[in-house]
């Protein structure tokens, strides 16, 4: 009987070293086989318990039996850590590595007006005008009526209209604005001088379109009102917005022009930024874009009628104003070194990635 003992003592320390030592589910049941098999060492131990007497079967059965249950847990404790540790494997080798860097996506930019168009309005911001926006969709009255321009006056036909489907009292009033200086008047009706304003927005004329013309257009418009304003006020103004939005070294030129809502009226010209004023390009051709003038108009302006101060209620003996409104695409056209407006909005990606 003493043997068996030594054979179960035998076999519970070389079972335990060899667990320890099995490292993957093959080597794990053929430790399992080895001692807890039909023909395991266990196994062979308890059938050879037939020729001892029964308090000895019972002494060394119990002491063989306690060793199966631990070497079965042992196993199912092994098993465990096996799995586990094979999972962890398994997650760290084939995890996503999220630090890394995404595949590249296309990234988006201002669109060459929208640029132009904040760069004009900020010029004028830092001067100590702020930004007032107003309808699109505008009435006869604050879009002509009221800049002094009535129904049986000529210089509508310098505005081809878009007139909106809407009649009152026989009439269509309604219309897609043609300037902005509807706000103007709509801003003046609200507010007392001193006023320094810009208007921008998007404004539409029934226009055939070709390379300098277009159906819709992005303009800007400015506005000052107060106790004497003169028109040396307007031209330094002008001045300085142009030399900001073209280089300190342009010129500018002041002609006489007519608008409804001005008098005095200019037009202003700078030296063409293509042949510097010159004329002519280096190459000794002649200059397209300034037609050999040396000159380009990129506004119009005047100071503020006094009936339209008048008719907002303004006293027209003790205030002035200048006003003065821009195309932002002619603008553009001119930093851009752009020959054809219709560009802006043909949604082509090769013209639009290069600004």
């Amino acid at each position: 009987m003493s043997s068996l003992y030594e054979d179960l003592a035998e076999t519970e320390s070389r079972a335990g070293s060899e667990l320890a030592g099995a490292t993957d589910e093959t080597a794990l049941e053929s430790w399992r086989l080895a001692y807890l098999g039909r023909h395991g060492r266990l196994t062979l131990v308890l059938r050879s318990l037939s020729g001892l007497t029964i308090e000895e079967k019972r002494t060394v059965g119990g002491a063989a039996n306690r060793l199966k249950l631990e070497l079965e847990a042992a196993f199912e404790r092994r098993r465990a850590e096996l799995s586990e540790a094979k999972l962890t494997a398994a997650i760290t080798t084939g995890r996503l590595d999220v630090s890394l860097p995404p595949r590249p996506l296309p990234v988006g930019r201002l669109h060459p007006i929208t640029q132009t168009l904040r760069d004009v309005v900020h010029c004028f911001e830092t001067m100590g005008f702020y930004v007032a926006e107003g309808p699109e969709v505008e009435w006869d009255y604050y879009n002509f009526e009221a800049l002094r321009i009535p129904k049986d006056h000529p210089a509508r036909d310098m505005w081809a209209t878009m007139w909106i489907d809407y009649e009152r009292d026989g009439e269509r009033p309604m219309l897609l604005r043609t300037h902005t200086s509807p706000n103007q008047v709509r801003y003046m009706e609200k507010n007392q001088p001193p006023i320094r304003v810009v208007v921008p927005g998007k404004v539409y004329r029934f226009e055939a379109t070709d390379q300098t013309h277009d159906w819709m257009h992005t303009q800007v418009e400015g506005l000052a009102v107060d106790e004497g304003i003169s028109l040396a006020d307007l031209k330094g103004t002008l001045a300085e917005f142009a030399r900001r939005m073209f280089g300190r070294e342009r010129k500018t030129f002041f002609h006489c022009d007519y608008f409804p809502f001005t008098e005095p009226s200019m037009g202003m010209l700078i030296d063409c930024v293509v042949c510097d004023g010159q004329g002519r390009l280096k190459s000794g051709q002649a200059c397209a874009t300034c037609r050999e003038t040396g000159w380009i108009e990129i506004l119009g302006s005047g100071m503020v009628h006094p009936e339209i101060l008048a008719n907002v209620g303004y006293d027209s003996e003790r205030y002035t104003g200048f006003a003065w409104g821009v195309g932002i695409e002619r603008i553009a056209m001119l930093r851009y070194g752009i020959d054809d407006i219709r560009v802006f909005y043909a949604n082509d990606l090769r013209f639009l990635e290069q600004f």
